[in-house]
């Protein structure tokens, strides 16, 4: 017995499309799987790929769903709730996977239809790729996905959000909207920025350097700058909505390269050592809790 009766993904991008797959590989997610989009491209990509059972443009059809997952850009994600808002019926619920909370809770919280829950999650998967083709239906296995109910959320909603998302082979964990921006840009809004940045600099060196720096790029570069291929205008809305966080991190990141910087000025080689060694065990400790 699958569920939900019918879940809906509103915005079937890279997580979209990989809850679909799952929930269509499996048959444990939902018996009738819902795709909105207000794009006709991507609708049709999703007809091509056959994994959803009903695809619309029409918010009113993908709120009629048991259980609505609004898998939009974060910037768009309150104007897409209150496009459904209306429309959801009696005993659903509405969840959401936006990577910065800030006060998204308690806004759409506060727009609430009677009977309707609302019990946001975010999986912390990704790829820099995009679209419905970019999904797959493994990719929150063994990832984490972090639970983020407001004050008053209905208990029995947050255990379903949990189950489906634990169906989807993800790890679960509740957390407060500010715990998990704060962990959120040290993960992963800091990292990307990072990563920008750095092709940034690559990108305004002389045009000599520039071209050899690309032609001969080592696996740490590549390694490194290979989320900088994900898509802009999600980033940007990211940053932005994370903006007093995400620069509060940012600080204590350039106070420590500072202090990198400091040791190798000085040819301090212990101070050095023990910053690589920091390294090391932050990655050991990846491996050992499978997240890298």
């Amino acid at each position: 017995m699958a569920l939900f009766r019918s879940l809906a993904v509103v915005g079937p991008g890279l997580i979209g499309s990989s809850v679909l797959r799952r929930a269509r590989e499996t048959g444990l997610l939902a018996d009738t799987l819902i795709a909105a989009d207000i794009n006709p491209a991507v609708l049709e990509r999703v007809r091509d790929l056959k994994i959803a059972d009903v695809v619309t443009d029409s918010m009113a059809v993908a709120a009629q769903a048991e259980c609505v997952m609004i898998c939009v850009p974060v910037g768009a994600v309150e104007a897409t709730a209150r496009a459904i808002l209306p429309y959801m019926k009696l005993g659903s619920i509405l969840t959401d996977v936006a990577s910065v909370r800030g006060q998204l809770g308690p806004t759409i919280q506060a727009l609430l239809p009677e009977g309707v829950a609302y019990v946001p999650g975010h999986p912390m998967a990704g790829t820099e790729h995009s679209g419905p083709d970019a999904g797959f239906s493994t990719l929150f296995e063994n990832r984490w996905s972090l639970l983020v109910p407001p004050d008053g959320a209905d208990e029995k909603a947050v255990q379903k959000v949990q189950q489906l998302w634990e169906l989807c082979g993800a790890r679960t964990k509740i957390l407060s909207d500010d715990k998990h921006d704060r962990i959120c840009a040290m993960v992963s809004h800091l990292p990307h920025l990072l990563a920008f940045t750095i092709c940034d600099t690559a990108d305004n060196l002389s045009e000599e350097i520039r071209a050899a720096v690309l032609d001969y790029a080592a696996s740490g570069f590549r390694d490194f700058t290979r989320i900088a291929a994900s898509d802009p205008v999600m980033w940007r809305d990211i940053f932005i909505a994370n903006k007093d966080v995400l620069l509060e991190t940012l600080d204590r990141f350039v106070a420590d390269a500072q202090g990198m910087a400091q040791a190798i000025r000085e040819s301090d080689e212990a101070a050095i050592t023990t910053r690589i060694e920091r390294g090391r065990r932050i990655r050991r400790t990846l491996i050992e809790n499978r997240q890298a």
